[in-house]
This record gives C-alpha cells, sequence and structure tokens, in this order.
C-alpha cells in the first residue's frame, strides 16, 4: 500500500472541493443572505486539511490498482464529509447527520432530500447543493486527472476505480487526454444547456441550478414542486431532452463530433436505451391518459418522467406515486436498469443487462446445441469471459446489498413500498421513490440509523461497489503486502 501516495492525492482532492467553493461563497455574498461565513470557513478548513495531507512527498511512485480503489472510496467518504460542513455551519439543518445525507446526495447525484422546505435556504446553500452534482456527475478524481499534472501514472487506475460500466473506454491513447475530452464534453453540454434554458424565460439563477442538476444527472431542485413549479413547456422539453443526452455514453459523443456516424447508430447500449425510453414512453402514456385529460398532455409528463428516471436525475413535474400500477412498474424496473455506462447516470446500467442477458444466451445455446463454442459478444466484439464474471458478480453485489439495506431500514417499521424504493433509489443514485419519498416526499421520516445505511447505499452505487469493497477489506492495509 503506497500511503503517501494515497494521502497525497486524497490531499489533492479536498483542496480542489475548496477551490469550488468559492463560487457558491460569490453567490453567497451577490444575494446578502448571510450564509457567506458558512463557506469561508468550510474553505478554510477543506484547504488546511487538503494541504496537510497534500504535503507529503511519496518517494515510491508504483501506484497500483488497490491504491486507486483505497482512493476512490476514502476521497467520495472525506469529499462528503468536508462537502458537509457548509450545509451544518449554515445552521439550517438538525444534526450533521443529516447535512452529511445532503451531501452524499449531491455528490454522487442522487437528489435525495431531508428537507422539506427548500426555499426557505439562501440561495448560497441551495447552490452548493445543485453545484454538487454537477462536480460528482464527471467524477471529482477524473477532473483531477484531467487538470493536475501530477497526476501521471495512477490515471489508469483512477479512471478505472471512479468510472461507471463494466470498463471505461479510452477515446483517445493518453489516459490523461481522454479526461480532458470527457470534461470538455461535460462543461459544453453544460453551458448550452445553460443557454436554452435562459433562453425560456428562467433567470439566471434558475437557469444554472437546473442546468448543474441536469447535466449531473442529480435532481436537487431549488423550487418545492421541483420543474413543475415552473409551468413552462419549453424549459421542460429541453431538460427532457437533455436528462436523455447525459444517460449517454460520453465516448460516443466523441465519436459523433468525429463524425463516425454508422459507429455511433451501431452502437448496442445506444439502441436499446433508445428503444426503452421509446416503449416506456408510450406504455405510459396509454396507461395515465384518463389523468390527464388526453394522450398528448399524458405523453408529455410520461416523457419527463421516463427521461427522468432512467437517466437517474430524479427531476418531477407530477406526483407518479398516483399513476396506476402499471406505470409505477416501468418506472421501478427503470430506475434498477439505470442509463449507458460511462455517462453522469447511474443505476445497474444497460449494458450489464445486455451483456447477462447475451451469456444467459449463449448456456443455453449450449444446452440445445451441446458442440457449440459460441461466446458473448457486443457491437461486433468479443467480450472477454472475465468480463461476463464480473458483470455477474455486479448484479449479485447490487441485489445483496439491496436486501441487506432493506432489512436494515426495515427495524424502524417504515412501509415495505417506501423502504423498497428508497434503497434502490439510493443504490441507483436517482433521488425519488415510491411511497413517502415519492416525487412530493423526502427522506425526512428516516432515523439516523436509516439515513447513515442510505448513505453508504449512495456511495456505494456511485462507485458501483468495489472500491468500498477494497477499502473495508482488512488484508489490504496489512503491511508487506504488494500484489
Amino acid at each position: 500500500m503506497n500511503h503517501k501516495l494515497i494521502c497525497k492525492l486524497i490531499g489533492n482532492v479536498l483542496r480542489i472541493e475548496a477551490v469550488f467553493m468559492f463560487f457558491p461563497l460569490i453567490v453567497s455574498l451577490i444575494y446578502g443572505e448571510g450564509d457567506h461565513p458558512a463557506f469561508l470557513w468550510s474553505m478554510i478548513i477543506s484547504l488546511v486539511a487538503g494541504t496537510a495531507l497534500a504535503g507529503f512527498n511519496p518517494t515510491d511512485k508504483n501506484f497500483r490498482a488497490r491504491d486507486a480503489f483505497v482512493v476512490a472510496g476514502l476521497s467520495w467518504i472525506l469529499l462528503s464529509l468536508f462537502g458537509a460542513l457548509p450545509f451544518c455551519f449554515s445552521g439550517y439543518f438538525d444534526s450533521f447527520i443529516d447535512c452529511v445525507f445532503e451531501s452524499v446526495s449531491g455528490f454522487t447525484t442522487t437528489g435525495s432530500s431531508i428537507l422539506t422546505d427548500v426555499e426557505a435556504l439562501p440561495k448560497g446553500i441551495l447552490f452548493w447543493r445543485s453545484f454538487s452534482h454537477w462536480i460528482g456527475g464527471m467524477g471529482v478524481l477524473t477532473f483531477m486527472m484531467a487538470v493536475m499534472p501530477s497526476v501521471n501514472a495512477s490515471s489508469v487506475n483512477l479512471l478505472r476505480a471512479e468510472s461507471t460500466g463494466p470498463s471505461p473506454d479510452k477515446i483517445v491513447p493518453k489516459i490523461r487526454e481522454t479526461a480532458r475530452i470527457m470534461y470538455l464534453i461535460y462543461f459544453v453540454m453544460t453551458v448550452l444547456l445553460l443557454m436554452l434554458l435562459r433562453a425560456t424565460g428562467l433567470p439566471w439563477y434558475d437557469a444554472f441550478m437546473n442546468a448543474f442538476s441536469t447535466a449531473g444527472t442529480g435532481g436537487f431542485s431549488h423550487l418545492n414542486t421541483s420543474i413543475g413549479g415552473y409551468d413552462n413547456m419549453a424549459a421542460e422539453v429541453i431538460i427532457t431532452v437533455f436528462m436523455f443526452l447525459f444517460g449517454i455514453n460520453f465516448s460516443l459523443f466523441f465519436i459523433l463530433i468525429g463524425r463516425k456516424f454508422v459507429r455511433f447508430a451501431k452502437n448496442s447500449e445506444l439502441k436499446v436505451y433508445f428503444g426503452i425510453v421509446i416503449v416506456s414512453t408510450l406504455l405510459i402514456a396509454l396507461n395515465i391518459s384518463g389523468l390527464y385529460g388526453g394522450f398528448f398532455a399524458a405523453l408529455r409528463h410520461s416523457s419527463f418522467q421516463v427521461s427522468s428516471i432512467i437517466s437517474t436525475t430524479g427531476f418531477a413535474t407530477t406526483d407518479f406515486n398516483l399513476w396506476p400500477t402499471l406505470s409505477q412498474s416501468i418506472l421501478v424496473i427503470l430506475m434498477l436498469t439505470g442509463c449507458c455506462a460511462g455517462s453522469t447516470g447511474g443505476g445497474i446500467k444497460l449494458v450489464r443487462v445486455i451483456i447477462l442477458c447475451k451469456a444467459a444466451k449463449v448456456e443455453l445455446d449450449k444446452i440445445f446445441h451441446p458442440g457449440s463454442v459460441k461466446a458473448v459478444s457486443l457491437n461486433g466484439k468479443k467480450v472477454n469471459q472475465e468480463i461476463v464474471l464480473k458483470t455477474a458478480l455486479f448484479f449479485f453485489l447490487y441485489f445483496a446489498a439491496f436486501f441487506v439495506s432493506l432489512s436494515l431500514l426495515s427495524i424502524e417499521g417504515t412501509d415495505l413500498v417506501s423502504s423498497a424504493t428508497a434503497v434502490i433509489a439510493s443504490l441507483s443514485n436517482i433521488g425519488p421513490g415510491l411511497g413517502m419519498v415519492g416525487p412530493t416526499g423526502n427522506y425526512a421520516a428516516f432515523s439516523s440509523f436509516s439515513k447513515v445505511i442510505l448513505s453508504f447505499c449512495m456511495i456505494a452505487g456511485r462507485l458501483e461497489f468495489f472500491p468500498l469493497i477494497v477499502l473495508f477489506t482488512p488484508s489490504v492495509w496489512k503491511k508487506g503486502r504488494v500484489k
């Protein structure tokens, strides 16, 4: 274990977080609502702690995969803890557990909240909530790789530890250039969304807030009624489209920019993503048309909610708790599957579902045709057996975490629908579930114990389990181990 290099990298993460806090500080000063001391103290504490850790000078430059997983796990935990400081110092939260829950929910782009009246908070604090979505959407370690020259040999392992999906795609040979291109695409798309929202008549502050939450597929809103509070159809349509776009693998945007249209169109995960969105939208629209006085009004709400749930953003324009069982069931399935790997969205990821389905088909073919030697393939390429096994392991870990967390939450006697969908929403980084955690509800009624469990689920879901497993494996921390 390369302890000094691990400390140095984590220190850099905290220093980056301190710099990010400068932006909500400016917002708090502009609006003058008295929350600027919360950011000043948080910046100082984060900067001092980060500088102390970054001061380690490692002589051993060897950075192994397990070190990267430890850095990823510790970075996201500490990022959330230090990110909770502005909430704590603001005085608007009842306990530090609530502050941490809100911070974890922000950085993991989950969007679950314990706040019952978000409009009562100062604009600087609300800005930090939504901005944390944007920071966490692409990943703070990816950002660090893109901007810091000192992160060199560790880049590949760090990208693997933080990226979503079976394996991250290198869109150019150099991993740092890949990180820079991904962040550039992310930034440009965010700016484009910001300008379009401003063009619909939204004030600059509102446009920024919704752009951050949409780009990070997080779903925090500064309105109690979320996007439905605007009653702005143009803004709804734009957010619907961009939620869908941010659920696409960012490497595909690079392919599209390179005018490789055929390769883009033939991508298996993208085709499944398009198909699921279209079918789900139409089925729900038909199912709820009676609630909204016609098919086209229902289509407006179904398209928004399908895009919101499958991209794991979590915005709402209506209370889908009141929808028929069929529509709710479709939304729960979309919560589980999520969107594409390599996007800012969460969930199991469609590529894993595709791989597992193809692996099952191969095994069935072997039963009917014992002599067959078919292999799992994706986009015309053979999928390594190791990836198939890791995909199966991920499914096991996801549902094992679901059942264990649900059992722990059931201790306090919350109804099954609320508890189950709260766990799914946390593991898949969605935010709203059904029951008391529906689009018009929140997580305030859960005990501190349950909030800690759900916070752990949010981080585990964002990092896709393996970094936390490595982090909490005792043998990893024993001296003398070099593998």
